[in-house]
């Protein structure tokens, strides 16, 4: 499918049956994306041991960094793909993977460069001691030595999204994801490297996802024309990058900061065995959210293109229609995981006993999850009509207003089991609010089609 024909499908088809199209490919190349985590966790787990889940669930709020700076390049990258392919601007076009490869070495260089000099005082910050900062610290050490792979490779997939080409998108999340399992089950349970090769395997599956995109653009398969491996500096599309991808960022960012309080609540007022509870907890919840995340990649370029056309009242049904796509996905998992949390549990610790206050906790924790989509998609709907500033401000409020003061009294006062008590609590306030400032945006939207 060529570029016009994409376009003309995202601007003119049934929006459900653009829903669809876009959003299966989307879906299933995060859920692919997701379990890179989830298998570094059931490896570790299974072959490794508990003190070992500890120490990277301290540090995997780090390795996160990489990822938002990813997203930060891909997301806004992406959004002024969408938006240049909805206006015909041709020239943005041409320019904007050397723009993202620009932003994506100096990110690279910069978070390298400061981590490594900072790595085991940043995983003992997250509340490690003893033998898990030692596990953390090793896991993070090698996650930074990858870290230009862990951004290209994800900036350069949500390019691909923002095309929408979310087939290529997702094939290339499952060859990543196939290598890295591989990699796993040779570093960890034949070699024994235990968390240094959980993340060297994630290294490689990052390396294939990079070598991948920069194979795919410069094939006849991309739908602009693009030199994959050119270095540009358009003040005008790095200042559109940045503004429509730190939204992004802030949001992986504002995770950190949950993990930083979090973990050392758990830390001063728990046990290892909390620690690690949560960090599984943490690991599923972020899992079952990487559905949404695929209809958040899906919902960029059908609002973008469609915004960039000036269909302001489909920018509108698209954000409608994929918030009730995420409902619908959400549910089934979320029924069967509110009934038997013990068999997903079980999963990354097979040999760990559960007990009822255990099993409440995760249920709380997940309670939000079919509604959760409302947020998600605000995060996405505002950069993708060059409002990021305020999708920023949702995880900025979310993190430092409620959270930080939420998990630095309450677990104190009132124990560990407020912990997720306090991030349903937050969610529910979010939610409510991110309701009320798409529906003021709508009114904004209706108003400039008049």
């Amino acid at each position: 499918m060529n570029n016009n024909t994409h376009r003309d499908m995202i601007l003119h088809e049934n929006m459900w049956k653009v829903m669809v199209r876009l959003s299966w490919p989307a879906v299933i190349a995060m859920v692919l994306y997701g379990l890179n985590t989830i298998f570094d966790a059931v490896f570790i787990g299974r072959f490794v041991g508990e003190t070992a889940l500890a120490g990277i669930s301290m540090a995997y709020p780090l390795s996160q960094i990489s990822l938002g700076l990813g997203s930060l390049a891909g997301v806004g990258a992406g959004s002024a793909l969408s938006i240049a392919i909805g206006s015909s601007d041709h020239y943005t076009q041409k320019r904007i993977i050397g723009n993202m490869n620009y932003l994506t070495v100096l990110f690279a260089a910069a978070l390298t460069i400061i981590a490594l000099i900072l790595c085991k005082p940043l995983v003992a910050m997250m509340g490690a001691t003893g033998e898990s900062l030692v596990q953390g610290t090793d896991y993070f050490r090698v996650t930074l030595y990858g870290s230009v792979l862990w951004i290209s490779g994800l900036a350069g997939n949500m390019v691909v999204r923002a095309e929408g080409k979310m087939g290529f998108a997702a094939v290339m999340m499952g060859i990543g994801l196939l290598v890295n399992i591989a990699a796993n089950y040779l570093l960890i349970v034949i070699l024994d490297y235990g968390v240094k090769g959980a993340a060297w395997g994630t290294n490689l599956g990052m390396f294939i996802y990079t070598f991948l995109f920069f194979l795919y653009a410069k094939s006849r398969h991309i739908s602009f024309e693009a030199k994959a491996f050119s270095i540009h500096r358009d003040p005008h599309i790095i200042k559109a990058i940045l503004s429509n991808g730190i939204p992004s960022f802030i949001m992986t960012f504002m995770t950190l900061i949950q993990g930083i309080v979090v973990l050392n609540a758990l830390g001063r007022y728990g046990s290892t065995t909390d620690i690690a509870f949560y960090g599984i907890v943490y690991r599923i919840f972020i899992f079952m959210l990487t559905p949404i995340f695929g209809l958040m990649r899906a919902l960029q370029p059908a609002v973008g293109i469609n915004f960039g056309a000036r269909k302001y009242e489909r920018v509108i049904s698209n954000v409608k229609i994929f918030t009730v796509a995420g409902l619908v996905l959400m549910l089934p998992l979320w029924l069967v995981m509110l009934v038997n949390p013990q068999a997903i549990l079980h999963i990354m610790l097979p040999s760990a006993e559960f007990i009822h206050t255990d099993l409440w906790n995760f249920r709380i924790f997940i309670m939000l999850l079919p509604v959760l989509p409302v947020m998600f998609m605000a995060m996405t709907f505002f950069p993708a009509i060059d409002e990021g500033n305020k999708a920023s401000v949702i995880g900025i409020i979310r993190q430092i207003v409620f959270y930080i003061p939420v998990m630095l009294t309450l677990p104190r006062f009132f124990g560990v089991r407020w912990v997720y008590i306090g991030s349903f609590l937050i969610d529910l306030i979010m939610i409510a609010w991110a309701i009320v400032i798409i529906l003021i945006q709508f009114k904004k939207l209706r108003i400039l089609k008049r």
